[in-house]
């Protein structure tokens, strides 16, 4: 057993590839789900909170004030296939396949066989109650941003690891 699954620590997994934040800002492999948000491409104040839970592939999309997304009618629209698009160059695709138990062709996963193992099985529409989480938490984050510069400890932010390695 590792060191960091004795601690109270979690591992903070480096993305697997550098993404662009102003199209998805926030991803996340949570509650049984890929959940995120995505970037509106026509209206730069609207953000959509996105989901596909594992096994079952259901998914949800929704604006941040819980208006259903339109191309989310039958089947995934482009906002949870952006999503995971997103979702394999934060966690690479063998993760996300892996946490979402997504069947693919042999060899290496990408984002379309990914979405493609997903949508050929019918996935039911889900509901949007996860949504309100998903938004509360990105705004969370965001809320980070606009702190001040310091190496004053944070009290919520004391779940982090150290940033070296502890001996």
């Amino acid at each position: 057993m590792s060191h960091w699954e004795r601690s109270s620590t979690a591992r903070v997994v480096p993305p697997a590839r550098p993404r662009k934040l102003a199209k998805v800002p926030f991803v996340e492999l949570a509650d049984g789900r890929l959940q995120g948000v995505v970037s509106s491409g026509s209206d730069i104040a609207r953000v959509y909170v996105s989901s596909v839970a594992a096994v079952t592939y259901a998914y949800a999309c929704s604006t941040n004030n819980n208006r259903p997304c339109g191309g989310a009618r039958g089947g995934f629209c482009n906002h949870i296939r952006t999503l995971v698009q997103e979702a394999v160059l934060q966690y690479g695709a063998e993760r996300v396949a892996r946490y979402l138990r997504v069947e693919t062709a042999e060899g290496e996963p990408t984002a379309q066989t990914l979405t493609a193992g997903m949508t050929g099985t019918r996935p039911p529409q889900g509901d949007t109650t996860a949504a309100a989480t998903v938004f509360s938490r990105f705004l969370r984050h965001l809320a980070y941003l606009e702190l001040a510069p310091t190496t004053a400890p944070l009290p919520e932010m004391q779940w982090f690891p150290p940033t070296r390695a502890v001996a």
